[in-house]
């Protein structure tokens, strides 16, 4: 098998989120197997920005399944979701 890159959008809970802090709580939050790839920002509306977390994970079932978990937990995050999926060459 080979390797994915997804993308995981976290969503903050309010604009007035730190979202440096976030970012390395990210950092700490990769589970083993799990690369970070990079952490883009994405302007949604009214000052609230997306953080889209690009991870490479092997390419099976549940791959991005431990990164959800870990960052569905950060402090500050309203909502996550895997808005793609890509397989590398």
């Amino acid at each position: 098998m080979g390797e994915v890159v997804a993308t995981i959008k976290l969503m903050p809970e309010s604009p007035d989120v730190d979202l440096e802090s976030i970012k390395a709580e990210i950092g700490k939050s990769i589970p083993e197997n799990t690369e970070l790839h990079k952490i883009e920002e994405e302007p949604i509306a009214f000052g609230l920005v997306a953080l889209n977390v690009m991870v490479v994970v092997e390419d099976e079932e549940g791959g991005t399944e431990q990164a959800e978990e870990n960052f569905s937990k950060l402090q500050g995050i309203a909502s996550i979701e895997v808005v793609d999926v890509r397989r590398l060459m």
